[in-house]
């Protein structure tokens, strides 16, 4: 079971969240600039994610899905708007602050896996822990492992990267993304190197999670997979045009 959101030092930048709400965006907008040239990847976005939610964010390439993922677990800021996540307005803290608060309270997976080809699975699982204090090297190894046995490759622990099928390798970011036991975990198009039963499978893992506990936030464009998730969210041209 996840844990709830940890404490940071940001006393004064916290709000109480919604009735069982866990994620809520209001009037998020957001404006990339290169040069003189600016695109509007969010037009002002509202959208509230409960806790213990599967939730698939659907939509057209260059809609914002993405972008509605960066935003949440604070790797983007937004250009406008508010954006509350158990409590805390991460759109208010300092790099610094947002660096703690996502160790602790996020994992996030990525569609092109981004494992170091170098270090076994259990390592890779493992990476997380390395920066946090208060466990011993022993006790990581055992979280690490842990993890590993949920995502069904408890006996692929030594092997490489290259060892592994993609489906392998994602079960490992997965695992990798659970390390500090987050409360929400976040993926971006996490089939989208797949063949259709291996991410078909992948989802039945992230719905197996959510059992456990844990509030599941993803991006597909297949509606197919994204019929997986209790709600679909969907975006056009930056907006949020319908949910349900």
């Amino acid at each position: 079971m996840a844990e709830p959101f940890s404490e940071v030092a940001v006393e004064a930048r916290t709000t109480d969240s919604k009735q069982g709400s866990l994620i809520d965006l209001r009037g998020v907008e957001k404006t990339y600039h290169s040069g003189r040239l600016e695109y509007r990847a969010l037009r002002g976005i509202d959208l509230t994610i409960n806790h213990g939610e599967l939730a698939a964010i659907v939509g057209p390439s260059g809609s914002g899905k993405s972008t509605i993922l960066n935003i949440v677990t604070g790797i983007d800021r937004p250009s406008a708007g508010t954006v509350n996540v158990g409590g805390a307005r991460i759109d208010q803290m300092s790099e610094e602050e947002l660096a703690i608060w996502r160790g602790e309270n996020v994992g996030i997976v990525f569609q092109f896996f981004q494992l170091l080809p170098t270090l076994t699975a259990l390592e890779n699982a493992m990476l997380p822990l390395d920066f946090a204090k208060g466990e011993s090297g022993e006790e990581r190894t055992a979280r690490a492992s842990r993890n590993l046995e949920r995502v069904g490759l408890g006996d692929k622990a030594d092997h490489m990267p290259m060892e592994l099928s993609g489906g392998e390798q994602q079960r490992v970011a997965i695992a990798r993304a659970l390390a500090r036991d987050p409360a929400i975990l976040v993926a971006d198009e996490p089939t989208g190197n797949l063949d259709t039963d291996t991410a078909k499978h992948m989802l039945d893992l992230l719905a197996g999670l959510n059992r456990e506990g844990t509030t599941i936030l993803y991006v597909t464009h297949d509606t197919e997979l994204a019929a997986h998730a209790h709600r679909t969210v969907t975006v056009r041209d930056g907006l949020v045009v319908e949910t349900g």
